[in-house]
């Protein structure tokens, strides 16, 4: 086939414009860090990388619900070893209370501390976190308990369908987030807070030992919640970190999909930059011979 001056022409400037193509691409890699800016670029890893980064914004969400877990974790066990402290002081002024040699005033004095400690659970039973009742299952919109005298307990309180505020963790995997708001502050535990308070005031100590007994057994509950509530808190100790883990591996596979490799792409552009600047020698020496230099 006859060569022609625009054949060589064309070629000439078709390889010139592949150079500035391939020379834009490694500097965009420079640039960017990234082995691609467009899917178009490398499909696969397009693909990949849609599919790597949605499991990075799982793990994302997961962490996420591990900080609300936690909230409601240390919360719910501030509260609980709160409403245990009270009612070990409730207990010792309960045995004080017992003792003959009190007088009218010193029962009187008892019971309107008894009331206060009282009312302070009644304060722990509806802490918020975020405008949400911990204690109150998922239904985080009401108080669980309502001051008086006694204090009264929301109905549903014991309910199973409520009793259990669970927030996922991982795929498949959800960990309970509150404690049973039953067990710690049951209706039957302010009636014997009542009752003690009561008691005193009325100055008929007679029944001090029952309520004793009734508020060791609230204390014993109280205790197996916390212990409940401690096993969960080191599980979800675990999962934070296997999410940890999780999301280092998963970065690290996102980076060996998507990052270029530095040194290889100066590399490329140093090169590519000498070949384009021998094709536009060369090009230059084909171009500048035309049919006017001949007529001339």
């Amino acid at each position: 086939m006859r060569i022609t001056q625009s054949m060589l022409s064309a070629n000439s400037l078709r390889n010139i414009s592949n150079g500035y193509e391939k020379m834009g691409k490694y500097q965009d890699q420079i640039s960017t860090g990234k082995k691609i800016t467009k899917p178009s670029d490398d499909p696969v890893v397009a693909m990949k990388g849609m599919y790597y980064r949605t499991g990075l914004t799982e793990i994302d969400q997961y962490k996420r619900n591990l900080s609300e877990l936690y909230v409601w974790m240390d919360n719910s066990e501030a509260g609980v070893e709160q409403t245990n402290d009270n009612l070990q002081r409730v207990r010792e002024l309960t045995l004080q209370a017992k003792n003959d040699t009190n007088t009218p005033e010193d029962k009187q004095a008892i019971a309107k501390e008894i009331e206060q400690i009282k009312k302070d659970i009644v304060t722990v039973a509806n802490t918020q976190v975020n405008g949400r009742y911990i204690f109150h299952g998922t239904d985080v919109s009401n108080p669980p308990v309502t001051d008086g005298d006694p204090p009264t307990v929301a109905a549903n309180i014991m309910d199973p369908a409520i009793n259990s505020y669970s927030v996922e963790v991982s795929r498949g995997v959800s960990l309970k987030a509150n404690i049973s708001p039953g067990t710690v502050f049951s209706q039957d535990l302010f009636n014997t807070l009542q009752g003690i308070q009561s008691s005193l005031e009325s100055g008929d100590t007679s029944q001090l030992d029952s309520f004793l007994g009734d508020l060791d057994k609230s204390l014993d509950s109280i205790n197996g919640e916390r212990s409940e509530l401690g096993a969960r808190y080191n599980r979800l100790e675990m999962v934070e970190s296997r999410i940890d883990q999780q999301q280092v591996v998963a970065s690290k596979i996102l980076s060996d999909n998507e990052d270029v490799e530095m040194e290889q792409a100066i590399t490329d552009l140093t090169v590519q930059e000498s070949v384009h600047r021998a094709a536009l020698s060369v090009g230059a020496r084909i171009m500048q011979t035309s049919l006017m230099d001949f007529l001339r």
